[in-house]
């Protein structure tokens, strides 16, 4: 899926690539990075030695590679895997729900169903995995390969991710790191070393990241199982709030962030100005190009990016308004951006559940 505004940006990096680190990477890399492509550098890691052949397999990129390991906070010892594929506590926790229900009333049919049969059910550890006793340290394997460079870092792998989080600590900001994408629990205790979102949002803010988007998937019990969102069982309509996706990004106009603002250049704020328009937050992506308009003008056409961020911005609209008519608008404080008073008419509740269908916000199993 290309993005107008990311293709926008990548035009302009001449020969600097787009290098994403993909932790968890079973799927494959998202498609909104092919965005960056001729230009897109990629490094994806999972378990699942079945899956990275079929991934590397299939990839027409040469500078996009998959690596079958586990990641790990330290190379000395043997990832343990003897609970499964996540920590203790979320075992027991995800035991209680309807998804894993599902799971074992298809447990003998997963057992012999294809590699992505297997991973869209979430049951990685079917696969042919990797060695655990040769896991790996992403920002040493990064070393390794000569990646002195990264952009973006996306980490979901089911359960170890605050460990492999860890082995980043003091190491974003000499890799030049915008933007980070984590998955994270919002059930645990209240230890500092819980894979809980408390703790990955104090981590993150330590390192220099601040929170701009924030998905929380629901997720029923068994004791009364609610309609599965996908084809496959996972987050639900309805239930508690427990897991989600925690979007990090630099923060270059926050006046607590002054000081490491200053470290980017305009290919490093012209790579975050995109990543905040994939993440579907095209405002943030907005206010960055009119506050940064001198350093970045040399490399972006600045009104024609703003174009682009307002037309995402109006999805609803067929022919959306530039940028500079869509904030007349706005000063006008005209009706177009309210809901009207009253009952939702049954014409706005099938244009929304169509939108909904058509622009889902997270297109996860």
């Amino acid at each position: 899926m290309a993005l107008p505004f990311a293709a926008l940006i990548a035009e302009r990096l001449g020969t600097d690539p787009f290098r994403l680190l993909d932790i968890g990477c079973s799927g494959g890399i998202d498609p909104v990075w092919r965005s960056f492509e001729p230009h897109l550098q990629a490094i994806g890691i999972d378990a699942s030695v079945t899956e990275c052949r079929r991934l590397a397999e299939q990839e027409r990129n040469p500078a996009v590679a998959y690596v079958a390991a586990f990641a790990a906070r330290t190379a000395d010892k043997p990832v343990d895997i003897s609970a499964g594929p996540a920590a203790p506590l979320i075992m027991r926790m995800r035991d209680r729900l309807s998804f894993m229900r599902t799971r074992e009333i298809r447990e003998a049919r997963l057992q012999s169903a294809s590699t992505e049969e297997q991973l869209r059910h979430n049951a990685w550890e079917m696969t042919g995995l990797a060695d655990p006793a040769r896991p790996v340290v992403a920002p040493d394997l990064l070393a390794e390969r000569g990646w002195t460079d990264l952009d973006y870092l996306k980490l979901d792998v089911d359960g170890a991710d605050w460990e492999i989080l860890q082995s980043f600590a003091g190491r974003f900001e000499p890799l030049g790191v915008v933007a980070v994408q984590l998955e994270v629990n919002f059930i645990g205790t209240e230890g500092p070393d819980d894979h809980t979102f408390h703790n990955t949002d104090r981590f993150m803010r330590a390192q220099g990241f601040d929170l701009f988007r924030l998905d929380v998937r629901s997720f029923s019990t068994r004791a009364l199982p609610a309609r599965y969102i996908w084809p496959t069982p996972a987050e639900t309509v309805s239930g508690r709030p427990f897991q989600g996706e925690a979007y990090y990004a630099r923060d270059v106009l926050a006046p607590h962030r002054a000081a490491e603002a200053a470290r980017f250049d305009a290919v490093k704020l012209a790579k975050l100005a995109a990543v905040l328009a994939a993440w579907d937050v095209p405002d943030a992506a907005a206010e960055l190009l009119l506050a940064r308009r001198a350093a970045l003008a040399p490399l972006v056409d600045i009104d024609r990016g703003l174009d682009l961020l307002a037309a995402q911005t109006q999805k609803q609209r067929r022919r959306p308004l530039g940028y500079r008519d869509y904030m007349a608008s706005f000063e006008a404080d005209l009706p177009g951006f309210y809901r009207p008073e009253g009952p939702i008419p049954m014409s706005e509740r099938l244009k929304s559940a169509w939108r909904g269908w058509w622009y889902p916000r997270e297109k996860r199993q």
